[in-house]
């Protein structure tokens, strides 16, 4: 049940961080009772996690809009902590841990070992029998855990180690990390299967095309932004925040004594690198991107900004990545098009820059709507800034973000019209990509990431030849992109700002269980309330107020399609969550509307709930039933799991044990499978033509004689009466004879008639000493 309408007096425990979480419980993929998702209106629950002070609570907020706490306890401070999914299996992979699942990952201060330095390892509890199944042990101090299906990831400083999901045992490591001054000491994105990391270095023969366009920007806004940033070079940065680095340096460290500090040790690092590895095909041990190495499960290796990364993150379907650097300023979105061969075959396109502001901030939470159409990015400054994006590229407007689907990247209008021929013979005439002025190929700023590309240029001569291959050039054009919204979280409920409007927004803010009752504080601005530092963490998901405003009615089927974007979920580090209703709408100054227009964003807190624990809340520990919320979850998808890989799941009926493949069960029986598989399947290849293409004019047929003669069939032709020459058969002619005269081939009469069919009124001979040659003129 949701805890909201505390009385002010009462204490809260701190909250040191929070995050949304993905598990098997809102796996729409893999969570068969979530696969009927459009016709049941049922809707995956949000998962939270909250770490305090001392332990950490997870909550689930289903559709209903009723908050429940499925875990908490106090066991000391935890840095980072994941519920798994249930792994991958096969018929030659199964997994180790299947009756203990799901298992909780946490790494504590104080570890199951004891003695070892806080933080340094990760112990795996079983949330089904409560007892801790696995601990993994490190000798420096662990910063983050990332999950799939696939691998178990624990990122270090400047290193990263992955295990294998069914047995935990080390699959690879990576030791090259760019150190990062925080929050987040080394930023990954782990994706359905690929791992994205900072490298220290750039090793050429593996670069990708692509990458960064730096201050490459070709359109007018980005040109006064850059200006922008020349004149201000001068100047010091304003709010800048000064993280403390906690143990390698004293605190209050900047950024360059941390560099200068990492130099001593080894030759200099370039800032900015990211290397995209696929987890399934890089070889066990160390991964090592150098001009040695072959580039074995190595996606992509390019340079993403001239700063150190801060932040990335991929997209649901693992195919964008948006990166930022300390600085925070700019933020960008690269589409990865890979290749199967290596890395530097793949091409890296920056589709987007997201410009937040001149202002320096760090990031600390980035977020993908599930369509992909817009991306929030939250700093530590508790602001949250929403940008419109398409998973293609190009500029966001009405057409594109103001249906509930996502639309073709162009129109009918665009496709019948030819504009892109057109547009191309353009932009190819002009110097650079879509640069206003001719000839001009980057900004007076040019920037030392985007150099020539060398050879790459003329791929093979290819690029000519193949217009419609993504990897090769002329790269996209980029674009930048503004927020259409900043929500910035309050310290108090009845203080939500946002920056769309020049009000507060006050009222229109209501707790699920009972209305506010803290009285609106004074504004203050979070980064100066908690030493700098405002831990929020961003979600898109349906909306869960319509509940709230209409207990009494069912939720029907169309009511999540009347939002064009899902609402908007954002936990602060006060515990309250608040739900943001975004609605886009065409910009209100434009002339006319047309598909083009560009948009602007109204923003609405509708709902919130409190789910800041006290000290007098009982814990809630495993071993939990049967039926908790989790368990439950992890069983549909472990079920589920076992399906695909053909095997027979645990505990239903069959004379097989699980471990044994479902194909040798099968395999006396295959013939009768088959045929009744294909008894189901209807395959229709094509239908015939009103014509066959040898029955048209343009085709003649001769008959070729190896004395050198030539006769000429045509409908008229004699050879069609009379048995031809000779009636023995003869040897088909090899063509490559010197005693055949192709001149003397003479294609007669000029103009053909019908070719005579089977079952026409005149009579086909028996031609088997006759070879034909049909010869194809304009």
């Amino acid at each position: 049940q949701a805890y909201s309408g505390t009385p002010p007096a009462e204490e809260k425990e701190k909250i040191v961080w929070v995050r949304f979480e993905n598990a098997d419980l809102n796996d729409t993929s893999r969570n068969m009772e979530f696969h009927e998702i459009h016709s049941t209106g049922n809707e995956p629950p949000l998962l939270l996690m909250i770490g305090y002070s001392d332990g950490m609570q997870v909550w689930s907020i289903p559709i209903s809009g009723e908050a429940q706490e499925l875990f908490s306890v106090r066991h000391g401070p935890v840095r980072a902590a994941r519920i798994l999914p249930a792994p991958q299996i096969s018929a030659q992979k199964c997994d180790n841990f299947s009756e203990k699942r799901p298992l909780l990952g946490v790494c504590k201060s104080i570890g199951s070992a004891g003695t070892s330095p806080p933080y340094c390892c990760v112990d795996l509890y079983s949330l089904r029998t409560g007892e801790m199944v696995k601990s993994i042990q490190f000798k420096t101090p662990i910063y983050d855990l990332h999950c799939n299906k696939r691998i178990l990831v624990v990122v270090l400083q400047e290193k990263i180690a992955a295990f294998d999901s069914c047995t935990f045992t080390k699959k690879f490591f990576v030791t090259s990390c760019y150190p990062c001054p925080g929050p987040n000491m080394n930023p990954i994105a782990l994706g359905s299967r690929w791992l994205a990391y900072a490298e220290n270095k750039l090793i050429r023969c593996h670069q990708s095309r692509g990458g960064a366009c730096g201050d490459n920007i070709q359109s007018y806004t980005a040109t006064v932004i850059s200006a922008a940033k020349t004149i201000k070079t001068g100047l010091t940065m304003v709010g800048k925040v000064v993280t403390q680095l906690t143990g390698t340096l004293p605190s209050g460290a900047s950024e360059e004594e941390i560099l200068a500090h990492s130099n001593i040790r080894r030759s200099p690092l370039v800032p900015g690198i990211i290397t995209i590895i696929d987890t399934e095909t890089v070889a066990e041990g160390q991964v090592l991107v150098s001009e040695d190495s072959d580039s074995d499960g190595i996606v992509a290796h390019f340079p993403a900004h001239e700063k150190p990364i801060c932040c990335m993150a991929f997209n649901p379907s693992g195919m964008l990545l948006v990166t930022t650097d300390t600085l925070g300023h700019d933020f960008h979105v690269f589409q990865i098009l890979t290749h199967p061969w290596s890395s530097s075959q793949s091409a890296v396109h920056h589709l987007y820059t997201l410009h937040r502001g001149e202002t320096e901030a760090k990031v600390q939470d980035i977020s993908f709507s599930h369509d992909c159409r817009w991306v929030v990015v939250s700093t530590l400054r508790g602001t949250s800034h929403v940008f419109p994006i398409n998973p293609y590229g190009g500029q966001p407007c009405v057409r594109t973000h103001m249906s509930p689907r996502v639309v073709n990247r162009m129109s009918r209008f665009q496709k019948s019209a030819g504009l892109e021929e057109i547009e191309q013979e353009l932009t190819s005439k002009q110097g650079g990509r879509c640069s206003p002025v001719p000839g001009l190929s980057s900004s007076p700023s040019g920037s030392p990431l985007h150099g020539k590309l060398n050879s790459q240029d003329t791929y093979n001569n290819f690029t000519n030849n193949n217009p419609g291959n993504p990897r090769l050039l002329p790269l996209p054009s980029l674009t930048v992109v503004l927020p259409l919204a900043q929500i910035k979280q309050p310290m108090t409920l009845g203080t939500i700002t946002k920056r769309t409007g020049p009000y507060l927004f006050g009222a229109g803010c209501f707790s699920i269980k009972a209305p506010c009752k803290s009285k609106p504080a004074p504004q203050i601005s979070p980064s100066k309330s908690v030493g700098g530092e405002f831990c929020v963490a961003a979600v898109f998901g349906s909306s869960r107020s319509w509940f709230a405003n209409n207990p009494g009615l069912k939720r029907e089927k169309d009511q999540s399609k009347q939002f064009v974007v899902e609402s908007l979920y954002i936990i602060s580090c006060y515990g309250s969550l608040v739900e943001h209703v975004l609605e886009p709408r065409p910009l209100s100054t434009a002339p006319k509307i047309s598909d083009d227009t560009p948009l602007e964003m109204m923003t609405c807190p509708r709902a919130s709930w409190t789910l800041v624990r006290t000290p007098q809340w009982n814990e809630l520990q495993p071993p939990f039933n049967a039926n908790h919320p989790l368990l439950l979850a992890a069983d549909a998808v472990q079920y589920y799991q076992y399906l695909l890989a053909g095997l027979v799941p645990p505990g239903s009926p069959g004379p097989i044990t699980r471990h044994e493949s479902y194909d040798s069960l099968a395999s006396d029986h295959s013939g009768q499978e088959d045929e009744e598989w294909l008894s189901q399947v209807e395959i229709v290849t094509h239908t015939g033509p009103h014509r066959r293409l040898w029955m048209g004019p343009q085709f003649q047929f001769k008959t070729i004689h190896p004395s050198g003669q030539t006769t000429v069939i045509s409908s008229s032709s004699s050879v069609l009466q009379s048995h031809g020459p000779s009636d023995t058969p003869q040897p088909l002619l090899d063509f490559d004879t010197d005693d055949l005269d192709l001149n003397s081939l003479r294609i007669q009469p000029v103009r053909s008639e019908p070719v005579s069919m089977p079952g026409s009124s005149r009579p086909v001979s028996d031609r088997r000493g006759v070879s034909t040659v049909i010869d194809a003129t304009s």
